[in-house]
């Protein structure tokens, strides 16, 4: 089973829980943390683990298995679908990783952060420990 503290959410971001859950569902079946038929953290636990009312954490398993990158097994816990066998290209995880970086590239403009500056931050939070 996924690891439930792998997942963390940014209360005071714009983006709604539901969908930044469902994105870093998404980037870990894209890297390849999470693969076909392995089971991800149940509602509740999850919810437990971020501190978040449980039906938030449903919507976004309800909208990642009407995309087809959940399977809901009868009496059991949810797995990633079979059909996201494999993980995806470098060009398929960037462009994944494309949006995130050019909302933090438009914060730094608006707080005018030098480029190198803004990089150097990012390289520094890459090697950080994840929460």
């Amino acid at each position: 089973m996924s690891d439930a503290s792998a997942f963390s959410i940014n209360p005071g971001s714009p983006e709604p829980i539901y969908r930044q859950l469902m994105e870093q569902l998404r980037r870990r079946v894209a890297s390849g943390a999470l693969v076909a038929g392995q089971e991800v953290p149940s509602v509740r636990e999850l919810a437990l683990a971020l501190a978040i009312n449980p039906m938030t954490v449903s919507k976004a398993y309800s909208l990642l298995e009407a995309e087809g990158l959940l399977e809901r097994r009868r009496g059991l816990a949810m797995v990633v679908a079979a059909k996201h066998r494999r993980a995806r290209s470098q060009a398929e995880r960037m462009a994944l990783l494309r949006p995130a970086l050019a909302q933090a590239a438009e914060a730094a403009r608006q707080l005018e952060v030098e480029p190198q500056d803004a990089l150097d931050l990012f390289k520094t939070i890459l090697h950080e420990e994840p929460r």
